[in-house]
């Protein structure tokens, strides 16, 4: 994230109208990017943080490295295919799993409610307000919705340029492309294909998706050529990478190059890393200096992306994969702490377990660690729960695009400390909500009857579990692949079942035969999860929790996404 301490923020008026425009779109990717000629090989393991060899993989995802082929007709990739055998086919009921991971029903019935009309219905509702009067293109973005004060229910607005600024388009294209390529799982009700008195048209929701995309990811093109912030990967990819893969808009592939290219002015070769923040702002400690300071956060393993898929689309990408292969390897470094293993069934995995800090400062002049901090965990010492989510995932990604095993063994030593660290909460934490993450995992609990939580950190761990166990099934281990996918199910489903606002929202059909937007109850809670938790450092210039949280509510419906590119759903 960006350390950007600004309260400026805004609230927007209901406007739950969108006129259609007719925008073309097409089923399936239209384009043919080139694989970069050249890739770094892989060097030797670290024997010594990773306790034992494992099987390089070679097989490239389908669904999380960049694609080279369009989809095809069904919205498949030809390497989706998978066998009877296959790890990422539901086993038959089995104890090896552990007692608390263990799939009693199908994840369809599990996880209906990724897919139900409340999820459209709020996305839809908010990307409308910001077509009142003559706005044409927003100037700002959702950030947060207060689940208390004078603006409970509605979403806090940032400017354009803060980090979060990219989730909202991303979340509005994870619906087109379900209504693209899985119509039955975008909560339609009564969706007909033609236009009907009582239906919903389902071409009416696509279209009026499009215009909604197009509006809401104009104002991002613009900030490709930033190099003031590492972030520039969750402001661009989440939107542009669909845009490009859903309709072929060669505009939104452009923006990731250049953007890629931006972020790659902020390498430091000495170092060896890209640095994240240009300094530290907090009550307690300023870092200002950049000459003998140099400061990195875990989240930046998730803007790897950008350079990663960028690098795949161009002619001379290698650059930019060294580049994101070098920083991942650093933050091994800087930013793992080893754990040792506290529970050991037989699903378990078997090498070094981690956890890791949030920020490390480091000399620029020679990559030496100087420090390890936090900015929105308790202390420099604890583990802040979406910190440990940011490297799952960020790892995962990672070996994704490098098929580099120490980038896998490091995603699954910190996915197992941080299910170790939900399983063994505190007594307080009530059975049935413990993977819903406390906000630091070694923070005081202040009330016990109300524990402060991160539902973001849940939504991201459980993202980076289902990409891991996709490098793991391909890589033949199965039953950590089913464990880590069995993880990430049961952590999405206690957060629809304890997190989601009960305060739902659905579609119906207008006087006008336009598409609106009501509450099924007469109140309004803007976000899918509550129980958001930004910051709460108690040195933090901005300390804020329980709310729901933009990128929260993205990666909730990525992981529905993730699932129905697996064939999973």
């Amino acid at each position: 994230m960006q350390n950007n301490n600004s309260n400026d923020a805004a609230s927007f008026n209901t406007q739950n109208e969108v006129p259609v425009t007719k925008i073309p779109l097409i089923e399936s990717v239209q384009a043919n990017p080139q694989d970069s000629s050249q890739q770094p090989k892989t060097p030797p393991h670290d024997k010594e943080s990773f306790q034992r060899e494992q099987p390089h993989l070679s097989i490239l995802s389908p669904t999380d490295s960049p694609r080279t082929q369009p989809l095809g007709s069904d919205g498949s990739c030809e390497a989706d295919n998978q066998s009877l055998n296959s790890p990422l086919t539901e086993p038959n009921s089995s104890t090896e799993d552990g007692d608390v991971f263990n799939e009693g029903i199908t994840i369809s019935a599990e996880l209906a409610g990724l897919y139900a009309e409340n999820i459209l219905a709020k996305i839809y509702r908010t990307a409308c307000k910001s077509m009142i009067g003559e706005r044409r293109f927003p100037d700002y973005f959702p950030e947060y919705v207060p689940q208390d004060g004078p603006d409970t229910g509605s979403y806090t607005l940032r400017e354009a340029e803060f980090w979060t600024c990219g989730f909202f388009p991303g979340s509005l294209y994870s619906l087109l492309e379900r209504a693209i390529r899985f119509p039955a799982h975008l909560g339609i009700p009564n969706a007909t294909s033609s236009p009907q008195p009582n239906g919903i048209n389902l071409q009416t929701v696509r279209l009026n998706l499009h215009a909604l995309c197009d509006t809401w990811s104009r104002p991002l093109h613009e900030m490709t050529s930033r190099t003031d912030t590492h972030d520039i990967g969750f402001i661009v990819m989440p939107a542009l990478r669909l845009d490009w893969e859903l309709t072929g808009n060669s505009r939104s592939l452009d923006s990731i190059i250049q953007a890629a290219k931006s972020l790659a002015t902020r390498y430091v070769p000495t170092s060896g890393a890209i640095r994240s923040w240009d300094l530290l702002l907090k009550k307690n400690l300023e870092i200002r200096d950049q000459i003998e300071n140099m400061i990195l956060i875990i989240d930046s393993l998730c803007n790897l992306d950008l350079l990663y898929y960028a690098a795949s689309h161009m002619p001379d990408g290698k650059e930019l994969y060294d580049i994101a292969t070098s920083h991942a390897r650093v933050l091994l470094r800087t930013h793992l702490r080893k754990e040792p293993p506290m529970s050991l069934d037989s699903s378990s995995y078997r090498g070094a377990w981690y956890s890791t800090c949030h920020v490390a400062n480091i000399d620029p002049r020679n990559g030496e660690l100087k420090a390890r901090l936090t900015h929105q965990g308790y202390d420099n010492e604890s583990t802040w729960a979406r910190g440990q989510s940011w490297g799952i995932l960020g790892y995962a990604q990672t070996y994704m695009s490098t098929k580099d095993d120490e980038f896998l063994w490091a995603a699954c030593g910190l996915a197992e400390y941080f299910l170790h660290r939900l399983k063994t909460a505190p007594d307080c934490v009530p059975q049935g909500t413990r993977l819903v993450p406390l906000w630091d995992f070694d923070a005081p609990i202040d009330d016990p009857s109300d524990p402060l939580r991160d539902s973001s950190a849940g939504a991201i761990a459980a993202n980076g579990m289902l990409v891991l166990s996709q490098g793991l099934a391909a890589a033949g281990q199965d039953k950590l692949s089913i464990r880590y996918r069995r993880a990430a199910v049961e952590i999405v489903r206690e957060l629809l079942d304890f997190a989601q606002a009960p305060e739902k929202a659905r579609l119906v059909r207008g006087s006008t035969s336009a598409i609106t937007v009501e509450d099924e109850i007469p109140q309004t809670f803007d976000a899918i999860l509550k129980f958001g938790t930004a910051n709460n450092n108690q040195y933090s210039k901005k300390r804020y929790s329980n709310h729901g949280l933009v990128y929260g509510d993205y990666y909730v419906v990525e992981f529905g996404n993730r699932l129905l590119r697996m064939g999973l759903v």
